[in-house]
């Protein structure tokens, strides 16, 4: 499938998601915030790949939100306020708008598989939401970080608090959130936003592949638990975090397929060979 956004390609169990308008610095036009969620949920649901790569092409990875979402007439809540619509309504509707939107970084939390982002140059607004959403993030030394709703007026709201505040101390979070400013790669791996900072793009392409790589290697149920109690632990006290992993083995676990397979590979010399997820069937209607 073409995409306006986006080029995806999937090979060896890794799905290499592209952001493709380089020239235009990845801005995120309407077609972005619905052409990533298909793609995702996609990969996702039918089990097309054991991790996600996000990179970006051109000289920034994204400067965030276009303008034309904001001022091409059709921006949430202004057709209703228009139309003379009471204004109660008009704001439930915008704050609907607004879930909807947050679905699109949403979506990379909750896959199945783990989710690495590749970011050169800016990295600004939404793209934060964005790879604040993934599981991972390598950045180039000339990368920075900008919190630019600050900067336009309004507060950030598509995902950034929610999850900078449990990547980063929150002092730095609120630093940045309040005055606007960049934060350099280099401060951004030293603050825990970034894993791994590289001189060039294709040296930190090349790292986060062969990282990808040897996920893919890994028992994709395994991986996919793991990401799940990390979320979990994220979101949840250490007392609730211990007793849903329980649940889970008692559930997942199966030292008679995976685990054998690991032990059997090792004895023989060679590569364990893992069972991919299975597809999510869908509910009918």
């Amino acid at each position: 499938m073409t995409y306006r956004c986006f080029d995806v390609e999937t090979e060896n169990k890794i799905a290499h998601i592209r952001l493709k308008r380089g020239d235009d610095m990845n801005t995120m036009v309407p077609e972005f915030w619905r052409e990533l969620p298909e793609i995702v949920r996609d990969i996702d649901d039918n089990a097309r790949a054991r991790v996600i790569v996000i990179s970006s092409t051109g000289k920034h990875f994204s400067a965030g939100m276009d303008l034309s979402v904001f001022t091409g007439g059709t921006s949430v809540g202004t057709s209703a306020a228009r139309d003379g619509h009471e204004r109660g309504r008009v704001r439930a509707n915008l704050r609907r708008a607004v879930l909807d939107i947050q679905e699109s970084f949403n979506v990379l939390d909750r896959a199945r598989m783990p989710v690495l982002a590749a970011i050169q140059g800016g990295c600004v607004g939404g793209a934060v939401d964005m790879v604040s959403a993934c599981d991972c993030r390598y950045a180039t030394e000339d990368a920075f970080f900008v919190i630019q709703e600050i900067n336009l007026g309004m507060t950030a709201d598509v995902g950034t608090f929610p999850r900078l505040c449990g990547l980063m101390p929150q002092g730095a979070v609120r630093e940045l959130a309040y005055s606007g400013r960049r934060l350099p790669a280099r401060r951004a791996r030293e603050l825990g936003l970034v894993n791994e900072v590289f001189a060039t793009q294709d040296a930190m392409l090349k790292h986060v592949l062969e990282l990808a790589r040897e996920i893919a290697e890994k028992s994709p149920l395994a991986v996919h638990g793991s990401k799940v109690m990390i979320n979990y632990a994220r979101d949840h006290s250490i007392a609730d975090g211990l007793d849903y992993i329980a649940t889970w083995q008692a559930g997942m676990y199966n030292p008679e397929t995976d685990m054998r397979e690991s032990f059997v590979a090792k004895q023989e010399k060679r590569a364990p060979k893992f069972d991919d997820l299975l597809p999510v069937k869908k509910p009918m209607g």
